[in-house]
């Protein structure tokens, strides 16, 4: 229980103006007190409302720095993965906020999609309301996590301010020729009546959602020509300003596919009717002429639902307009993820020996013969392809049959077929629903007024498109949204995005490293190629955090999950309580299902906010997956009861005027300052990289531990003499506040209240200020830092020199030094150099690396 005394304590301020003017202080009796868990949600509760807000200033774009969190599906509730996302993103913003950047750290909503429409029927609610209270519950618990988001430029991508413009970049791409629809095999779920994508369909074919066994359809579809970007998107992954990606350059590239084919549009009619385009691939687009006829595999659906059920089947050829009869056979070589294969008799065996076993005419005609640039040059005119791509990679199917998404801004006409809606009568809302009525309401399909219209270009009586669009549409361009939110007559100021774009770091989980990452870069590079973003990739480093797994416990004989209070442990081994069974223990994925997941509320009231953000950081590097386990959590809370006694004890000892400074040895006083001094430095230095540099979170919080070690092993005369002790202890505290911003300012009121300061003018600290409002610590100029000089990996030389003088080092310069050592020479001079390279960061040490290949040079005779 909060009681009346400690909140009354809380709440007597004071200020201390002989020392810090303007500077908010909590009562000195605080420090007489324990730290227990009612006296860290009062500091919590006092310091909430004092903490940075994460305003953006527009007037000073120069020191931008974009950190963008992946924005969550409101789903009602924040789980342990949204608060590791958040956490490590807002530990980010606020390190570069304290080194002096303008932060922007927005957040919003993915608010479409078939969950919430699922959950609102079943609570016989509209979709828009159960949606909105969602966010509105999950808007508070990410404000309880002390997140320093900018909630003015807060989105929604149910909101037709928003949806209005992902409909306009739609029309875009259909002005572009980028959009277009067909007759598609889809995977139908039964359920949900709705198409899911492939990744939505598990390997024993259950939708991921209602866990129906899915069907295949043929539909007709919206799809974006996203392969037509395929061969830049691949190429983009080598762009030296990505940084840190990884391993994602290697699932990007995975998806993708090398483009070492093109891909045309083929026209396939059945009784002289187009039903839909054929994409087929070929690694020689000079043979698309010659060709007389496309093979189909026996299980296509080209041949399920076409071939099968039509006399009259045939394909026409995109650049010749020749008529191509279609054969079913699987005796020839398909290419990966291909269903067709184009047959050209005239310079293929099988082919000509096919064409003569089904009495398919053809002709070597000479003036046929063209050059491969010339055909791609050719379909790019007409807009059937071309371009390179892989054999694998298929275009993007957005058509959703559910009524909770984007509209697809489309009209229908009997006489001028599919018209875009003018762009004067957007956004094309979704209609509202009476829950009553229409409390099974699934597909626009069933609203008939809604889909009465006229057609743009006759006047006529027309009919709106009923599909809604994939949500992966509306968060492929949400980051730029959030720089522009309120602005009605465009999607962005373009001259604004400009100026901030690319993303200087994104943060999410690793399981949309693929797809929504993918989309993204899509979109980015389509908006470049119109002139509507100024660089061809949206994010420019990448921190994909690994996943927060719980304890499972799973009956071994029936497979049933299991909950904890369910189970027993005997001898090291569990069994249920109710019949003895063996229990399987697992690491996996918090889930409801499995009844392992950790609500986070339930964590804040029984550590407090600070010790979660700790918690969730502390142990692994964010991009590992992280065992919720509570056997680690005594290492952060000891550690939280160390800075208190440590900052309880420098008071006490600052208040001690018994403690004589002669009663330590000055030869012994200055070598235990020197300690301080390296220590201060040493810590500065590491803890800024893990932030800076490899975002190791995890290891500052170690160094940080490391460091109250040290401060903790301080004999009390340096404690009360000590400028180097004042100083790390400062720091100590400023490099705490990222991580956990609360306490480290209830540490730094009771840090900065104490007498006896020594230094007054010490430059990187203003005493004026709360701590979240100090600077970053910086390394002092005269500490030695290394150039490290590696070549094939390995170090060979390490030059020492004060930071003054590293600070000056540019690359030219340090390449030159490098290249006089003498033992460089000797590793260089008999072979060649093939790359140099170099890299340097602020307030750390300096690198030269040379490769070089293992082939002698001859020497000269």
């Amino acid at each position: 229980m909060i009681t009346k005394e400690i909140f009354c304590k809380l709440n007597k301020l004071r200020l201390y103006r002989k020392y810090t003017p303007n500077c908010r202080s909590l009562s000195n009796d605080i420090w007489n007190e324990e730290l227990t868990i009612d006296l860290k949600l009062q500091i919590e509760k006092y310091w909430k409302d004092k903490l940075c807000k994460g305003s953006f200033d527009k007037n000073n774009i120069d020191k931008k720095f974009y950190v963008l969190s992946m924005f969550p599906y409101p789903s009602g509730h924040l789980h342990m993965g949204h608060v590791r996302v958040y956490v490590i993103a807002d530990s980010i913003a606020r390190f570069h906020r304290m080194n002096g950047q303008n932060v922007f750290q927005p957040m919003g909503w993915d608010a479409f999609g078939l969950p919430a429409e699922n959950a609102a029927i079943l609570h016989g609610l509209p979709a828009d309301k159960w949606t909105s209270s969602n966010i509105d519950h999950m808007k508070k618990q990410l404000q309880e996590l002390g997140c320093s988001f900018d909630w003015s430029n807060e989105i929604t991508t149910c909101d037709p301010s928003y949806y209005k413009w992902t409909q306009w970049f739609f029309l875009k791409m259909f002005q572009s020729g980028l959009v277009y629809s067909k007759e598609a095999e889809v995977n139908w779920d039964p359920v949900d009546e709705t198409v899911l994508a492939n990744e939505q369909v598990d390997e024993n074919g259950r939708s991921w959602r209602s866990g129906a066994v899915v069907k295949k359809k043929v539909l007709k579809q919206w799809f974006i020509k996203t392969t037509q970007f395929s061969k830049a998107l691949f190429e983009g992954l080598n762009d030296p300003s990505l940084i840190d990606w990884r391993d994602i350059i290697n699932l990007q590239k995975h998806w993708i596919g090398e483009c070492d084919g093109y891909k045309f549009d083929f026209q396939l009619y059945t009784d002289d009717v187009c039903r839909t385009i054929l994409n087929v691939w070929t690694q020689h687009p000079e043979h698309v002429p010659l060709a007389a006829f496309v093979c189909v595999k026996p299980d296509s659906f080209v041949h399920k639902y076409y071939v099968l059920n039509h006399k009259n089947v045939y394909i026409k050829n995109p650049i010749t307009g020749s008529i191509l009869p279609v054969l079913v056979t699987d005796r020839v070589v398909y290419p990966d993820g291909q269903e067709s294969r184009l047959a050209v008799p005239c310079v293929n065996s099988i082919d000509k020996e096919l064409a003569k076993e089904h009495n398919i005419s053809y002709s070597v005609n000479e003036s046929l013969y063209l050059s491969r640039e010339a055909i791609c040059e050719k379909a790019k005119e007409l807009n059937v392809g071309g371009y390179q791509v892989s054999s694998k990679l298929q275009d993007w199917l957005i058509s959703r049959q559910r009524y909770w998404g984007t509209p697809v801004p489309i009209i229908h006409c009997t006489d001028c077929g599919a018209q875009a809606v003018p762009e004067d009568q957007l956004p094309v809302k979704l209609p509202m629903l009476d829950v009553q009525k229409d409390k099974k309401f699934k597909s626009l399909e069933l609203d008939e007024e809604w889909i009465k219209t006229t057609c743009p270009k006759c006047g006529k009586e027309a009919k709106r498109e009923t599909n809604t669009m994939d949500t992966f549409v509306d968060s492929s361009w949400y980051y730029l949204r959030y720089l522009d939110p309120k602005n009605s007559s465009q999607p962005f100021d373009k001259t604004l995005i400009n100026k901030m774009m690319p993303v200087d770091i994104y943060v999410g989980g690793k399981e949309h490293a693929v797809l929504h990452l993918y989309y993204a870069r899509f979109f980015n590079h389509f908006l470049h190629s119109i002139g509507l973003s100024p660089s061809l990739e949206p994010f420019k480093k990448l921190l994909v955090q690994g996943m927060v797994m719980g304890q499972s416990y799973k009956n071994k004989i029936t497979g049933t999950y299991l909950k904890e209070d369910e189970v027993i442990k005997k001898d090291k081994k569990y069994f249920t309580k109710d019949g003895d069974y063996p229990v399987i223990t697992t690491w996996e994925k918090m889930s409801k299902s499995k009844h392992n997941g950790v609500e986070p509320k339930n964590t804040i009231n029984k550590y407090g906010v600070d010790t979660m953000r700790l918690l969730i950081l502390s142990s692994v590097a964010p991009t590992s997956n992280r065992n919720w386990n509570s056997d680690t959590f005594p290492g952060i809370l000891n550690w939280q009861h160390r800075l208190w006694l440590t900052i309880r004890e420098f008071r006490a000892i600052r208040n001690n005027d018994d403690i004589q400074r002669h009663t330590i040895d000055s030869s012994i006083f200055q070598k235990e300052e020197n300690k301080l001094h390296d220590a201060r430095n040493y810590h500065v230095k590491k803890t800024s990289s893990n932030f800076r540099k490899s975002y190791q979170l995890s290891v500052a919080i170690s160094k940080l531990q490391g460091l109250t070690t040290i401060l903790r092993k301080s004999p009390k005369e340096l404690i009360k003499y000590s400028a180097e002790y004042e100083r790390l202890l400062a720091v100590q505290i400023i490099m705490l506040t990222p991580m956990a911003p609360h306490f480290a300012s209830a540490l730094w009121s009771g840090f900065i209240s104490a007498p006896g300061r020594i230094n007054h003018k010490w430059e990187q600290i203003n005493w004026e200020n709360d701590v979240i409002n100090q600077k970053w610590p910086q390394v002092d100029s005269d500490y030695i830092l290394n150039l490290y000089c590696v070549v094939n990996n390995a170090v060979k030389c390490v030059l020492p020199m004060p930071k003054r003088e590293m600070e000056l080092l540019t690359k030219e310069a340090a390449i030159k030094l490098t290249m006089t050592q003498d033992i460089i020479k000797e590793y260089t001079s008999s072979w060649n150099i093939i790359d140099i390279g170099f890299q340097s960061y602020e307030d750390n040490d300096t690198y030269v690396f040379i490769k070089t290949d293992r082939k002698s040079v001859a020497k000269t005779k």
